[in-house]
């Protein structure tokens, strides 16, 4: 898979000599490097080597930490457990009001409504 930033297959050098430009040529002739000379080609392909290095930095370092991560349930921890689950399901069947059964499991109302609400079946 190429992206649009990675050098053409032909080669680097075959690429710089068509982008030969003179700063005389360049609409930002502060900021240009002149290709045209062996000097320009140099710091072009310097610059080039620098930007693929750090392209393939930022490729491991994505890999190695997908692959840490790999495995694992992300996104931020329930405040039910499934003891305090278990201990809410029988408060409330025996009657207890949700705001009593909040209360003494240290959660919010919304958070037993919607922890306690049924789950749709897989697939559905």
């Amino acid at each position: 898979m190429e992206s649009r930033h990675e050098l053409p297959p032909q080669g680097a050098s075959r690429w710089v000599s068509s982008l030969s430009w003179s700063p005389d040529q360049s609409p930002n002739s502060a900021k240009s490097i002149d290709t045209t000379t062996p000097g320009g080609r140099l710091v072009f392909h310097v610059f080039a080597s620098l930007a693929e290095f750090e392209r393939d930095l930022i490729r491991e370092r994505t890999q190695a930490g997908l692959a840490a991560a790999r495995g694992r349930q992300g996104g931020r921890p329930t405040v039910l457990s499934p003891v305090k689950r278990k201990q809410a399901t029988r408060m409330i069947t025996e009657g207890t009001p949700i705001v009593e059964v909040a209360q003494a499991l240290g959660v919010s109302r919304s958070t037993l409504y919607r922890q306690l609400r049924p789950m749709p079946a897989p697939g559905t």
